[in-house]
């Protein structure tokens, strides 16, 4: 009996902590939310606690599921409509990573150079 007891408590306790790192590492629950304005011809994101996100690059849309990281969110590869807008710079469609500064996600390139910023809303 008693070894059964403590087989049950060895797997209930990696069951817990598994679900706790897991949350750690691919949760973007630190980014979830609406980043950008609702304003048209301007960049919007709104970002899901599990790191699904969509939005606008002003002209386009955007969908994807990115993964947070410690303090960045990765986008990975995402779907984006590819339409040709006059006079609306398309650079959120250039995303590669985002960091949060204060309330701002900040949006870098794949070559780390930061390419834009979306206000939280």
């Amino acid at each position: 009996m008693k070894l059964l007891v403590a087989r049950i408590a060895m797997v209930a306790t990696a069951a817990f902590t598994l679900m706790t790192v897991s949350g750690c590492s691919s949760s973007g629950s630190a980014f979830a939310g609406s980043w950008g304005t609702d304003s048209p011809g301007q960049p919007s994101l709104s970002i899901q606690p599990d790191g699904t996100f969509s939005g606008t690059d002003g002209c386009n849309r955007l969908m994807g599921k990115g993964t947070a990281s410690g303090d960045t969110f990765d986008f990975g590869t995402f779907a984006s409509t590819m339409m040709w807008c006059e006079g609306v710079t398309t650079w959120l469609n250039l995303a590669s990573t985002a960091k949060i500064d204060g309330t701002k996600l900040v949006v870098f390139q794949s070559t780390g150079e930061q390419i834009g910023t979306l206000a939280k809303q």
